[in-house]
């Protein structure tokens, strides 16, 4: 007879070992309530798109009581569970969003992560974690996608497997599910935070230091263009948002972004957000057509959300003929790296141009690069701000101002080092003192 590979009969054990076998019973309970529920319900043939939400929820519950009643009668409900709880999941998954109601519900969680029905991950505090709540089925997980997407005229299905979505919260959803997605329907939930965080908070949770939050506000009040680059989860739209606020109350601002994220408190702002294809695959609106449509609107700054591709063209030259000020952000791991991504995205708009030329054109539009790094204690910090000082030659040049000097870690993992100012005076500084406008040098000294 074949034998398994040891390797594969290793994985399969390690998936047994793994599940907890309460939290499996719970959820094998959880699914016979929920079978049981649509007999029930059908059996009574409710018209259900007659009834108010209320009404809905009112029998539902009524239902699920009589069904644990009924359980607890015929001694198939395990003395150790609680029956509010089963109660309250079951109609979650019955009618709202399953397990996700309680995550959506807490102030703490910012991300949620369904990988399929029994493996759902949550980013507390900056902490992922794989929480003990499970779906029932991967018919549950397709069940919650579908009330995220109709609401909002979209669905979900094999013609289209994928879908971006925003909640009523601003909350960003991503679902994709088979034949894409191979172990069963996947939900990522970015939360939108209601009360965005301001410059103190950063200082405090020392992702910047008074003198650079000092040098960047400083640098958006003299219209320097600005990029914020960073990986994935590194805080750049937080950034974004931040560095935004400090725009002088009476400028226009005008917003692009793919889903709207951005939260300022000036009152001359118009936000935009490109839009998908409808089911047919017309009526797409991307951010390249925003971003040219947006130079039509007197903008005094623009800020795109993120540059991906051909609009980084539209923007440089933006940020060229005279919209200074402008602030946008960008996916890299260092202040060079950013300078090459800008190329490279240049390159994505289809015009064929010589690398000397869009190196000038980055070079004389861009003045600062604020780089953003995520380490692995989850804090997240400034290591770089780098003015773009010119062009050498064929080169970028790049200065950095103030920089994150790490020295390893603590005894508990904590990432230790310290903010360092190189002594380097940006260009712009030198020009603003000249003009006889106040600004403060000892930002730059050494401490």
């Amino acid at each position: 007879p074949s034998r398994m590979p040891a390797s594969m009969a290793a994985a399969m054990a390690k998936n047994k070992r793994k599940v907890d076998p309460r939290l499996e019973r719970y959820s094998r309970l959880q699914k016979e309530i929920h079978d049981r529920l649509i007999e029930y319900l059908d059996l009574r043939r409710m018209d259900m798109d007659r009834l108010g939400d209320e009404e809905l929820w009112r029998r539902t519950e009524k239902a699920i009581r009589d069904i644990i009643d009924q359980m607890e009668a015929d001694q198939e409900l395990p003395g150790d569970v609680d029956r509010e709880e089963l109660l309250t999941d079951v109609i979650n998954e019955a009618l709202g969003l399953g397990p996700l109601e309680a995550f959506l519900a807490s102030e703490e969680i910012s991300e949620i992560m369904v990988n399929h029905a029994n493996q759902i991950y949550i980013e507390r505090k900056g902490k992922l974690t794989l929480s003990e709540k499970t779906f029932s089925s991967n018919q549950a997980v397709l069940g919650v996608i579908e009330r995220i997407v109709a609401p909002i005229g979209r669905r979900i299905d094999e013609s289209s497997p994928l879908v971006d979505a925003r909640l009523k919260d601003g909350s960003r959803v991503n679902a994709i599910i088979p034949p894409l997605a191979l172990k069963g329907p996947c939900i990522t939930i970015r939360k939108f935070k209601k009360d965005a965080l301001k410059i103190q908070d950063l200082i405090k949770y020392k992702t910047v230091t008074a003198q650079m939050a000092e040098f960047l506000e400083m640098c958006v009040t003299a219209r320097r263009n600005i990029v914020i680059s960073g990986g994935t989860g590194s805080g750049k739209t937080t950034t974004l948002n931040i560095i935004s606020s400090f725009i002088p109350e009476g400028e226009r601002i005008i917003t692009v972004e793919d889903a709207a994220e951005l939260q300022l408190p000036q009152d001359h702002w118009v936000q935009l957000e490109s839009r998908p294809p409808n089911l047919e695959g017309k009526g797409a609106i991307t951010i390249r057509e925003l971003v040219k449509n947006c130079l039509r609107m007197r903008p005094d700054r623009i800020v795109v959300g993120e540059c991906r591709s051909g609009e980084t063209l539209d923007m440089l030259q933006a940020m060229n003929t005279g919209h200074d000020g402008s602030l946008t952000t960008l996916h890299a791991n260092t202040p060079r790296d950013a300078i090459a991504r800008l190329e490279t995205m240049v390159l994505m708009s289809g015009m064929e141009l010589p690398v000397k030329a869009i190196r000038e054109q980055i070079a004389s539009a861009v003045h600062l690069i604020v780089q953003q790094t995520r380490f692995s204690d989850g804090s997240r910090k400034i290591c770089y701000i780098t003015e773009v000082s010119g062009m050498e030659v064929d080169i970028v040049t790049l200065q950095d101002i103030f920089y994150y000097k790490q020295d390893g870690f603590t005894e508990d993992h904590k990432v230790r080092g310290r903010y360092v100012a190189s002594g380097f005076v940006p260009k712009f500084y030198d020009e603003l003192q000249r003009k006889g406008i106040p600004v403060n040098m000892s930002i730059f000294r050494e401490d």
